[in-house]
């Protein structure tokens, strides 16, 4: 009797809230069609899909016919849709009521669409806690798929993972499909009738399931990929010979879950796939990591040893950017003001829900975190949301709170057009300064981050040997040139109103206990003030006399470098944009136009001041190679402090731009 492997196949589709739209119709063009047209050739060919909520809806809008063909491909049986949270949150970094929320939200979605409710989720980036199984499974969801590292983590070896296993939470439970790294890293990168060749040597052993469930962008968006998969022809190669193979079989987790029985219990460890384990820890703990879990595989002992060096978990990506943390603790506590509510409005359930998705608030091999749009999308809604919040439901005034978790209180100053955060911290600075009808945060910048990636700038571009294609993960690319300057981490954070006495930042501020808006150092007073879409700064000086005193704005402005942003000179003189150097001997006033944006910032000081602009710079890796990417317009003003008794005023107002 001939043995046969059951090859369950799954393809993850998902794009950030706040991408591009020539970037998502790029991708569909290049990947998404051109996918599923080559399957539906092919209805013997049983597979898998899981496309995240957002994402479906706008390829449902836009590409109509390509969508109902996957319905179509649903409706005969040849595709599973596995579901997920509707935006593609990390379901373990969201509260228990919104896991439930967004499960149900593409739950239904998915039923009403092709008439068929899923039983399988995808865990977003394989992020697995066992906190999330009772809002799966209170959901109608019997299995979700994780990686095999998870398994091996707990003593299993790879021969025994070729089916689904069962964990429970309180008694609640769920079973659990481990993914084949192993598979991961042939598809699509392997020549077709290699993959063949192993999946019936994997018939041969004996195992009853070879499981793959990974992104779909490896298919046409990666780089090679396309002219790889599709006009060299590799995936019709690849089905054809699957097809053609006795030893190989196809069909849908729904099938296999079905027909086979469970092999047994298995508690995971909070885990992820082993990348996550090593993007997720700041250096030099990621370098340490990297150089052992190396030192293993040249030994001969990196399989061995691998489940048992353990490196960061994802959550760890919250206490390693702050950045990233002040928006996940922001988007919590929204969370808690919105389910406090007799009943959400829907609008409001959707701001937040776009703002739990889970590209910004992490970096691995994509820039995530790194991309100010996709910072800037989960800013938006978190401002619509709090914006309709404390129209439904107003504020008191804000007390100081540690509402990060940083050990530093926070004060948030608002109006009913902007608001700021003061943190406690030593700085004196602003945070965060979000106006509410643009539902942008002007404090949304990154800092300069050591990463453990950066040290492989130096080596210059690798080459691939061997037949096949690259992965992404294996060959250093640049997009553009970087120096070494361009890494060197910054010391303080970028925020707004950083000063410097000759030239060395001040960080002994004290926040006054009777004031929240007052900080004060040895000879200086700074106080913060806001009305309306106005917030000013003014410093009492007191012995400092001849002294060089500077105040530094890092500005999120959404043109960035492109010709869409520009300084205007209070005589409308335009003399560069924020992505050139600005240098003005002495000016009372300046404008930030953003037309990405629509709108402006309108900076007055007096007395007059030196101003410098220079666009700021980070370094990040990508599926595409290194590239620069400008976080932030630096704006900083100087004075030389007049006598030993005298008062420095900046303020800014944040303009719309008119009709």
């Amino acid at each position: 009797m001939t043995r046969a492997v059951t090859l369950l196949l799954g393809v993850h589709a998902h794009q950030p809230v706040g991408n591009f739209p020539e970037v998502i119709e790029d991708a569909h063009r290049r990947c998404y069609k051109p996918f599923l047209e080559t399957l539906n050739a092919y209805p013997d060919f049983r597979f898998a899909a899981h496309f995240s909520g957002w994402l479906l809806d706008w390829l449902r809008v836009r590409f109509p016919d390509d969508m109902e063909m996957l319905a179509g491909m649903v409706r005969r049986g040849q595709v599973e849709m596995f579901s997920s949270g509707d935006t593609e949150p990390v379901l373990a970094a969201i509260p228990h009521r919104d896991r439930v929320g967004q499960l149900t939200a593409l739950n239904d979605k998915l039923t009403a669409w092709t008439g068929v409710r899923p039983q399988g989720a995808w865990l977003t980036e394989r992020v697995w806690e066992s906190a999330v199984v009772p809002a799966l499974a209170e959901t109608g969801i019997r299995y979700v798929t994780v990686d095999d590292y998870h398994f091996f983590c707990t003593g299993r070896s790879a021969d025994e993972l070729d089916g689904h296993f069962s964990t429970e939470e309180d008694g609640t439970r769920l079973d659990l499909f481990p993914i084949s790294e192993a598979l991961r890293y042939r598809l699509p990168f392997h020549p077709a009738h290699e993959v063949v060749a192993y999946l019936e040597q994997l018939a041969d052993s004996g195992q009853r399931a070879a499981i793959y469930f990974d992104d779909i962008e490896k298919f046409g968006i990666w780089p090679e990929t396309y002219d790889w998969v599709y006009n060299r022809g590799w995936l019709k190669a690849l089905i054809e010979g699957v097809l053609a193979s006795p030893r190989i079989r196809t069909a849908t987790y729904a099938d296999f879950h079905a027909r086979q029985a469970t092999r047994g219990i298995v508690y995971l460890p909070t885990a992820s796939y082993s990348e996550m384990n090593e993007w997720t820890l700041p250096m030099p703990a990621a370098a340490t990591y990297a150089r052992l879990l190396a030192s293993e595989k040249a030994a001969g002992r990196g399989d061995l040893h691998r489940p048992f060096i353990r490196g960061g978990i994802w959550r760890n990506f919250l206490s390693r950017y702050p950045e990233a943390n002040w928006m996940h603790k922001r988007m919590q506590a929204l969370s808690a003001r919105l389910a406090a509510l007799p009943a959400a409005p829907p609008d409001l359930t959707e701001a937040l829900y776009r703002a739990q998705a889970n590209d910004a608030y992490w970096h691995g091999l994509f820039g995530g975190l790194y991309l100010p749009h996709l910072r800037r999308a989960v800013w938006n809604n978190i401002l619509a949301l709090e914006a309709g919040l404390d129209r439904l439901q107003p504020r008191a005034p804000g007390r100081p709170d540690d509402m990060d978790l940083d050990g530093c209180r926070e004060t948030l100053v608002t109006t009913p057009l902007l608001q700021i955060a003061l943190r406690d911290d030593g700085l004196g600075a602003v945070h965060e300064l979000s106006s509410y009808p643009m539902t942008h945060n002007f404090g949304d910048t990154l800092r300069r981050h050591s990463e453990h990636y950066h040290e492989r700038i130096g080596a210059g571009p690798s080459q691939h040997d061997g037949s096949g294609i690259a992965s992404a993960h294996d060959i250093v690319r640049f997009k553009h040139p970087v120096e070494a300057s361009d890494v060197l981490p910054d010391p303080h954070p970028r925020v707004l109103w950083l000063d410097q006495l000759d030239g060395h930042t001040l960080a002994d501020y004290r926040q006054a206990d009777d004031s929240p808006v007052l900080f004060q150092r040895e000879g200086i007073d700074k106080t913060y003030t806001v009305t309306a879409a106005t917030i000013g700064v003014r410093w009492q000086l007191r012995g400092l006399a001849g002294r060089q005193f500077t105040t530094t704005l890092n500005l999120a402005m959404p043109s960035c470098d492109g010709f869409l942003g520009r300084y205007v000179q209070e005589d409308g003189h335009i003399p560069c944009g924020f992505g050139q150097t600005l240098d003005l001997p002495e000016a009372t006033g300046l404008t930030l136009e953003d037309g990405v944006l629509g709108g402006l910032l309108r900076l007055t000081c007096a007395p007059g001041a030196r101003v410098c602009g220079r666009p700021h710079h980070t370094v990040s890796q990508s599926e595409a190679g290194f590239e620069k990417i400008m976080q932030a317009t630096e704006v900083s003003l100087g004075w030389t402090i007049p006598d030993d008794d005298c008062t420095l005023q900046l303020q800014i107002t944040i303009e719309p731009r008119t009709p």
